[in-house]
């Protein structure tokens, strides 16, 4: 694994249950991702990111862990997870898996053996009171109005226990040393089957429950010890942290030297990217990333479009998340938690197949690695008679073939199985791989160009990223600089062409790497001057990169 491998990385994300069934029992696999990593492959992806394969209730998309050590039989088993890991080494490509250590599920043998007995060793692996009338920190439930409360009361434990997420995922209490033994007995396994890293889910939470036990640091200490334990068993691997707090914040996650987070998911950015969007406007970006800090070397921030919970506007004013709604989510039934969205990318932009490129042009242009979540690629829709994040949860579309080539299952025995989007718009007789791989012009092919291209520019993975004055408000120009090179990367929100100013004088005599379109050169003139179609891109780099 090379050091730094993630900084010119492209990520996939893959939810399991979800992606392809090799088996025809109805569910997605680990064989049937192994049959599709040439496809990621041949997309641009360097890494993929599993969402959580193991033993589970699944009554929270597997994030209500039952059994961290073992993979759910509807997956596969260990020598299927290996074959993964095998075929992804052959192809180049890393694969990250989820690290679930906030919560359990309640089915968890830890949690039914503590609160069948107060005098359990594992009674003090969850959060216990007597009343839930207790200092709480200032938590509040994640998921509002779904689950109204921190505590519930167990009638076998006769207690209350403390749940941030849903009352059937107890909070695990992290202050407690056996634990955090635990939580590196989970790391060491993974690590020596061979993964990259991980994605950890509810970091905040973590943190707060490690200043409990230590105030050292502010808890923060638990990330370092984390990412001390898995470098020395797994060199250049990576951690991903869940990380939805205020941007004053990242650099506490990160740690001075970017020895606590490898990559830090950056909801800051995907809230005001939605914002501009709405807007048609680069100015919420451009402030949003004057905001945050610059990310300790080697460091890096995560970014994405669409993930698999709500969009969460969350960090926006109540007036910009109004607005974000009044364009994206006007109906009641496409919001969730008072706080998001519950849609995919591509029916909130009404499948407009300019606008989709162009967000996505925008995502591989911001500092940092880029995730591309399962179906974006080719522009999938969600499912909103499905209730809350489960919307934008269903099958990958492969084909127009029966089940979308998502699976073969023919039969009805399993009602919980996963179903496809079908008719309309986004249904996968129309969306879906298949269609869009002899397409010059489709999503697919332009989404797979810039995956690829990306991977060669050195300058966005390595250089410096810095806004350029231009004097349009609706184009978003970003320059990535080395030493020697430089990048502009220029994007149009709005839907009517401009002609662009480009403020700084040493940008000149450019030439495109990518665009939307074919174009004139710019201006020899300065400043340079530069036009763009409506919902248009352009990459370009001076001469001599491209002709010496």
């Amino acid at each position: 694994m090379a050091p730094h491998w993630y900084r010119n990385a492209v990520v996939y994300q893959i939810d399991p249950a979800l992606f392809r069934d090799a088996d025809a029992d109805g569910w997605g696999d680990l064989r049937g991702i192994t049959q599709r990593l040439d496809y990621l492959r041949g997309l641009g992806v360097t890494c993929v990111w599993l969402m959580p394969f193991y033993l589970s209730p699944h009554k929270d998309g597997g994030y209500d862990v039952a059994d961290h050590l073992q993979i759910d039989p509807r997956f596969g088993d260990v020598a299927d997870f290996v074959a993964l890991l095998e075929k992804a080494e052959e192809l180049g490509l890393q694969v990250l898996v989820e690290l679930v250590m906030q919560h359990t599920s309640d089915q968890h043998p830890w949690f039914q053996q503590a609160r069948s007995d107060r005098h359990s060793p594992y009674r003090d692996y969850y959060i216990w009171s007597d009343t839930p009338q207790v200092p709480d920190n200032g938590l509040q439930p994640a998921f509002p109005p779904i689950e109204a409360a921190l505590w519930t009361w167990d009638e076998t434990a006769q207690q209350y226990y403390r749940h941030v997420f849903y009352a059937h995922e107890p909070d695990l209490n992290l202050a407690n040393p056996r634990v955090r033994e635990e939580l590196y007995r989970v790391m060491r396994y993974w690590l020596r089957l061979g993964v990259s890293g991980f994605r950890i889910d509810a970091a905040p939470f973590m943190v707060e429950q490690a200043r409990l036990a230590d105030p050292r640091d502010g808890g923060f200490w638990l990330l370092k010890d984390m990412h001390d334990f898995m470098v020395l068993r797994r060199p250049g691997a990576v951690l991903m942290g869940e990380v939805n707090v205020p941007p004053q914040q990242f650099g506490d996650y990160f740690g001075p030297g970017g020895e606590r987070l490898t990559l830090l998911l950056n909801f800051w950015i995907n809230m005001h990217l939605f914002l501009a969007l709405a807007r048609n406007s680069a100015e919420p970006l451009l402030r949003a990333l004057a905001q945050q800090p610059e990310a300790p070397q080697p460091a890096r921030y995560a970014i994405w479009i669409r993930n698999h919970d709500e969009l969460d506007l969350g960090r926006l004013t109540e007036a910009e998340r109004d607005e974000v709604m009044q364009a994206f989510a006007p109906q009641p039934e496409m919001r969730a938690y008072n706080r998001g969205i519950r849609r995919r990318l591509a029916p909130m932009l009404k499948g407009d197949a300019k606008r989709l490129a162009l967000v996505h042009a925008i995502l591989f242009s911001l500092p940092g690695t880029p995730i591309i979540r399962y179906g974006e690629e080719i522009g999938m829709g969600e499912d909103l008679s499905l209730p809350e994040r489960l919307a934008v949860r269903t099958p990958m579309q492969w084909s127009d073939a029966r089940n979308a080539g998502f699976s073969e299952f023919a039969g009805t025995a399993a009602p919980a199985a996963p179903v496809a989007i079908s008719g309309g718009a986004f249904g996968y007789e129309r969306v879906n791989v298949f269609a869009q791989r002899a397409g010059d012009d489709s999503l697919l092919t332009r989404t797979g160009e810039m995956a690829r291209l990306r991977q060669g520019l050195q300058e966005l993975g390595h250089g410096r990223c810095r806004a350029v004055a231009v004097n349009r408000p609706e184009v978003l120009a970003l320059r990535h600089d080395t030493d020697t090179t430089t990048v502009l990367m220029l994007a149009n929100l709005a839907q009517q062409p401009v002609e662009v100013e480009v403020g700084d004088a040493d940008l000149h005599d450019l030439v495109d790497l990518l665009s939307d379109t074919l174009y004139e050169a710019p201006s020899t003139g300065r400043p340079m001057r530069v036009t763009l179609n409506g919902s248009g891109y352009r990459w370009m780099c001076r001469r001599e990169r491209v002709f010496g």
